[in-house]
């Protein structure tokens, strides 16, 4: 006959009982990854293609960090490191546009120099059910002597390969990437999320909480860009770190 301690017993229950813990833990992690929100893992990343639902889609725009209410204004003023100064002034439109079979809300984006326009450009956003601002393109146009000499840039969402983006998340935290346009050779931007708790001061204010983002693209690896978002304001600063010094700081905001 074999003596059995209860030692022995005790390591045998226990050698059964943990993969019957782990698999309950393994279906816990996937239950709370399925009803909590947006993750990192759920934000579109390079030129990965997404299957968007246009019914979990809304023109009403309420990210705490981009509210977009039509008739809103955002007035900037943008220098470079020669001390050129231009105006962008970003228009929140009661237009909308079908893309991807997705409502989405116009914005309409115009930059001058002395008064002479140097950009006009119409972007198209949407939000989804759990907050995720989407980009979904832009119609753009460069001007010189009042003529227009370029469209590069311009991208659609579902059209020649284009994919949409997230412009600012629904719940960002420090670390998440993901990217905010895809367009092969003409729009591949991207971001990471640095902080949700930074400071910033601008002509229009100071602000605290602020989020903020570094910026880059595939097609411009030399450049760098950090972008700053205020709750309830929107984007109030952005900066070139690398690749250029433009600074673009808010001097006039109207919400609606």
């Amino acid at each position: 006959m074999v003596l059995r301690s209860a030692n022995d017993e005790a390591k045998e229950e226990m050698a059964v009982r943990i993969p019957m813990i782990l698999a309950t833990m393994a279906a816990l992690v996937s239950l709370v990854a399925a009803c909590g929100g947006t993750d990192a893992a759920t934000l579109p990343q390079g030129s990965d293609e997404v299957t968007l639902d246009s019914a979990d889609f809304t023109t009403e725009i309420d990210n705490p960090y981009w509210p977009m209410t039509p008739g809103s204004t955002w007035v900037y003023r943008e220098t470079d490191a020669k001390g050129n100064e231009q105006r962008v002034e970003v228009t929140v439109t009661n237009e909308t546009k079908e893309i991807m079979g997705i409502e989405a809300r116009v914005v309409h984006d115009l930059v001058t120099e002395d008064g002479d326009p140097v950009e006009d450009t119409y972007d198209w956003y949407a939000q989804d059910a759990d907050g995720n601002i989407w980009y979904l393109g832009e119609d753009t146009k460069e001007y010189e002597n009042g003529k227009v000499v370029s469209t590069a840039g311009s991208w659609e969402a579902g059209v020649d390969g284009a994919q949409p983006g997230v412009i600012v998340p629904a719940d960002p935290e420090a670390g998440m990437t993901y990217r905010e346009e895809y367009y092969a050779g003409e729009a591949e931007d991207a971001a990471r999320v640095l902080s949700v708790d930074e400071q910033a001061e601008v002509a229009y204010g100071s602000f605290d909480h602020v989020l903020l983002t570094k910026n880059y693209t595939t097609l411009e690896p030399h450049v760098l860009e950090h972008k700053f978002y205020a709750k309830e304001v929107g984007p109030i600063l952005a900066m070139t770190l690398s690749g250029g010094s433009d600074r673009e700081e808010l001097v006039e905001f109207t919400h609606r």
